[in-house]
């Protein structure tokens, strides 16, 4: 299994720290050549309009939307944002996951926290049933989901933080600044 980790800005180096702590070949993408025999892709974290801009600058956007059209795509946080079909405002998205998100909607990088989550399909894919501890800086929320997306995880006031829809995944949180596996595993279930 071949996952890129698009590399043009933000926490991409972790994401392919805790690839490779899987044993998965990860490689950087920052040319459309590079999605060429990948399986699947993780948007990081980051700063969405500049994802934006620089996909658009590199060529990237149709490229990035034809892969996911027939490749698991990840969105954590700013990828979250990147890869939704609505954010309320003009900036490069991909829309690819009927999902409305609102940027940095928890407040600013002072109001980051952390906060346990309780999701059942990564309980269910991983057979661990502990609750997941998911790190939220300056996060977005899922506004609304829509078409066949489901939720996968809201935090206890009933914000939506996690979605799903076929073979995209969109978390506001950041599991790659954790030591926990899991949600990584469980997007490789969605790699064919």
């Amino acid at each position: 299994m071949k996952i890129g980790v698009l590399a043009l800005q933000g926490d991409f180096a972790e994401h392919i720290a805790m690839l490779k702590r899987l044993n998965v070949e990860a490689f950087e993408v920052r040319l459309p050549e590079h999605l060429n025999g990948l399986d699947g892709l993780i948007i990081p974290g980051g700063e969405s309009t500049t994802i934006g801009k620089l996909a658009v600058a590199y060529n990237l956007m149709e490229p990035l939307k034809l892969f996911g059209q027939s490749h698991a795509i990840w969105g954590t946080c700013a990828g979250a944002i990147f890869i939704s079909k609505d954010i309320g405002r003009d900036q490069p998205l991909l829309e690819l996951m009927d999902i409305k998100v609102q940027r940095n909607a928890f407040g600013r990088q002072i109001d980051s926290f952390e906060t346990d989550l309780d999701i059942p399909e990564l309980k269910q894919a991983t057979g661990s049933d502990r609750p997941y501890h998911a790190v939220f800086i300056r996060a977005p929320i899922i506004e609304s989901v829509s078409g066949d997306a489901k939720i996968l995880a809201s935090v206890p006031d009933g914000r939506i933080v996690a979605a799903q829809q076929g073979h995209l995944l969109a978390t506001s949180f950041h599991p790659e600044l954790t030591d926990d596996t899991r949600f990584h595993e469980y997007f490789l279930t969605l790699v064919d």
